[in-house]
């Protein structure tokens, strides 16, 4: 494909009534940070609705290879998440009954392989799909046998010949990164066992729109899904949704369990209940007026503030990928001197477009500011902690513009 191009129909059920319902400011690659300065491109991140499904998705698509290839997120480097992944592991394992399981589980879109260990310290064969080639030879360096490829029907046929099919496939946070969602679904058909199991972790729409986290918005993310889209897609191969899990990663997540319709599953009484929760909800186009009206008004409150406060020393804490979607659409790149964050991997290096450089917890001792805006709101407990003897006031931005520390 080219660097990019605009999707006209919707990506689960391919209606052509899809609108836009909202447009942040074009960005570029938000996980793109720089060793050294040099231009980026920036991309349109328009939203649309399908009114036929209900799926919310990015127009613009932008080609995988440019984004996955050189990727430098790695797992371990997120808070939290490796905590995330051993519960995950455990509940999984338990749900399924898996005690004196030994047959195959994959995980698609595996990252350094930190969930398929807990599994494999449950005596779980594994295997992982990653295309970003540096993070692929870590994980089999660890230990975790891992393909350095997308995952698609080509993917798929290889590891059904080479490794049998699986009794259950992971994807996490990956499933609203695929665009032909129709191929990669047969390819899970293709290495599914009869009675296994599909467990889908993704952000969850409401959640997402309900706790403001707009900023999970970008280029990455293809689609924003709910339950009922999902459902419906899922018919066409001839699976169901057996289970429903609650989670609170990425400012609120469905873990969603899924089996082919003649298998042994039964479907969960939650299924039905987060089903009517989620029609009485209404998802619409007026649901998406009334987020952009709740973002604009961070967005002034937020600008007016930092307007008074131009001439001092302003710097953002957390240079993630959600902090490239902050700067961009609130345009605070002409605030900020620097930027500070925790990864070993991003410090040193420059934010995606704007170049802003990013430092280490130190930078904010040897050169403090005069106000810090953190701009990794969800982790605000944590970065509060770590920020209590540095003097000076401090910003949230969302879910509702606070100064926190006067």
């Amino acid at each position: 494909m080219n660097q990019f191009y605009n999707r006209s129909k919707c990506r689960t059920c391919d209606n052509e009534d899809i609108h836009l319902v909202f447009s942040l400011r074009q960005s570029p690659l938000c996980d793109a940070y720089l060793e050294r300065r040099r231009q980026q491109e920036y991309y349109d991140l328009d939203l649309l609705f399908c009114k036929a499904c209900g799926l919310a998705q990015l127009k613009t698509v932008v080609d995988p290879e440019i984004i996955y290839r050189d990727y430098i997120y790695s797992t371990t480097s997120s808070t939290g998440l490796k905590k995330h992944f051993k519960t995950y592991a455990t509940e999984v394992h338990s749900y399924l009954k898996m005690q004196d399981y030994l047959g195959l589980t994959i995980d698609i879109g595996s990252n350094d392989g930190t969930l398929l260990g807990f599994f494999q310290r449950k005596n779980h064969k594994v295997l992982g799909v990653e295309p970003a080639t540096e993070i692929a030879k870590k994980a089999n360096n660890a230990g975790i046998s891992t393909l350095p490829d997308f995952f698609d029907m080509h993917t798929a046929k290889k590891i059904n010949s080479q490794f049998g099919r699986a009794g259950l496939v992971t994807i996490n946070n990956l499933f609203a990164n695929v665009d032909n969602l129709g191929d990669f679904t047969k390819g899970l058909d293709i290495i599914l066992d009869e009675d296994g199991v599909i467990v889908i972790e993704t952000s969850y729409l409401l959640d997402m729109i309900n706790n403001m986290v707009f900023d999970y918005i970008y280029h990455e993310h293809l689609s924003y899904f709910s339950i009922l889209p999902l459902v419906e897609f899922f018919k066409k191969f001839d699976m169901k949704l057996i289970n429903l899990q609650g989670t609170s990663t990425k400012g609120g997540s469905l873990r969603y369990y899924w089996a082919r319709d003649k298998s042994k599953w039964t479907v969960d009484p939650c299924v039905s209940h987060l089903i009517k929760e989620e029609r009485a909800a209404n998802i619409s186009l007026k649901t998406f007026e009334d987020f952009q009206k709740r973002i604009n008004l961070v967005e002034n409150q937020l600008l007016g503030f930092l307007e008074t406060r131009r001439d001092q020393k302003i710097v953002g804490y957390g240079a993630s990928a959600t902090s490239t979607t902050l700067i961009s659409h609130f345009q605070l790149n002409q605030y900020f001197t620097y930027l500070v964050d925790d990864n070993p991997n991003k410090i040193g290096t420059y934010s995606p477009g704007y170049h802003i450089p990013v430092f280490g917890f130190s930078r904010l001792i040897d050169d403090p500011p005069d106000l810090i805006v953190i701009l990794a709101w969800r982790f605000k407990d944590q970065i509060l902690a770590k920020l209590v003897d540095i003097q000076c006031p401090v910003i949230l931005p969302l879910p509702k513009f606070k100064v926190v520390r006067p």
